[in-house]
């Protein structure tokens, strides 16, 4: 009986060890949703973009896998998080357009997304109605402990004042786990500078060259315009051949779509986007932050196994009329009907 009786307590024991250890790993390895939203802010004028941040807990690692936006295309025109090492300033609010002057606005403060010098990158994009985004298995963006990420800053562009007494609380439900995950996300943005001519059709492009020893899986893309955009495309080239990435109608709810084609991107290929404009308008449209002027974006989703995303953030060109892919003797086999034109 005596034998009997330590046994069973010696099972005990064991089940009470084994359930411990698995309700820890299954709390280590649970999806969280964490509510990063606008502190009911009011925008008091037109064209406004405000920033607010939370301080990601240091003393851990977390890994984004989801990304579910709480916010229509009537109250925000887009809305973008960044992951930096420092935020643009310590108000909870802040102006943050591209475009805004210091001193101009009596209401907040204007400060940049992110404070100058430190670690800046866009980690998630929306506009125009897009769904939420889950990540692929066992891919997520570090921040926190280990991560050069520790504070994020949703951005939201407000097109349209908001009457009085009226506040919004647009933003992100942001997926998270604790669980180490060793496919690290990335995103490489590449865009252009440049204007655009009145009553024409302009071609807005730009390429950069990988010039880190990574592979990188691309997953997803996603485009951005304003308004005069009609198509936007994104390409891989390698030895003079161009593979493409994805295009899109960017009038069209613009979220992260599945790319053509996964084969990984190298060290020495290089990147290209283009975006077709078509004006109507009888004066020059240029580059800027407002829906009176224009932009040129895509968005490359990647991730990369056991090691970190590439250092490089961004790829910004000068655009038209300083650059041109015809003008540059580094392309060949330029896709030019492809890279325009919306498959049927």
């Amino acid at each position: 009986m005596i034998e009997a009786f330590h046994m069973v307590s010696l099972v005990s024991i064991l089940l009470v060890v084994i359930f411990v250890h698995t309700s820890q790993a299954l709390i280590e390895n649970a999806v969280g949703r964490f509510p990063f939203l606008m502190p009911n802010v009011h925008p008091y004028r037109s064209e406004l973009y405000l920033c607010t941040p939370i301080r990601v807990d240091y003393s851990n690692n977390y890994f984004i896998v989801g990304f579910e936006p709480n916010a229509t295309m009537n109250t925000a025109h887009h809305m973008l998080l960044y992951g930096c090492g420092e935020p643009g300033t310590v108000n909870h609010v802040w102006n943050c357009g591209e475009m805004a002057a210091r001193g101009e606005d009596d209401t907040h403060e204007v400060a940049s997304p992110c404070a100058q010098g430190s670690h800046s990158q866009i980690i998630y994009a929306w506009a125009r109605d897009a769904p939420k985004l889950e990540l692929p298995e066992g891919v997520g963006f570090k921040v926190g402990k280990d991560s050069p990420i520790q504070y994020l800053v949703l951005q939201v562009h407000y097109m349209h004042k908001f009457q009085d007494g009226i506040t919004d609380d647009s933003g992100i439900f942001l997926h998270y786990t604790k669980q180490l995950l060793n496919k690290q996300a990335g995103v490489l943005l590449l865009g252009t500078a440049g204007m655009i001519p009145p009553y024409s059709v302009e071609h807005m492009e730009t390429t950069c060259t990988i010039d880190e020893p990574k592979v990188i899986h691309p997953f997803a893309f996603r485009v951005h315009t304003h308004s005069l955009g009609k198509v936007v495309s994104g390409f891989r080239i390698r030895d003079g051949k161009w593979t493409l990435l994805g295009k899109r109608d960017p009038m069209k709810p613009q979220m992260f779509y599945p790319v053509n084609t996964t084969e990984p991107i190298m060290f020495g290929d290089t990147l290209a986007a283009r975006c077709t404009m078509h004006s109507n308008r009888k004066r020059l449209t240029f580059i800027g932050a407002t829906n009176e002027d224009e932009m040129c974006n895509f968005y490359l989703m990647y991730y990369v196994e056991n090691g970190d995303p590439l250092s490089r953030k961004y790829c910004f060109g000068s655009g038209p009329p300083k650059y041109y892919w015809r003008n540059d003797e580094s392309l060949q086999n330029i896709p030019d009907e492809e890279a325009s034109q919306l498959d049927d």
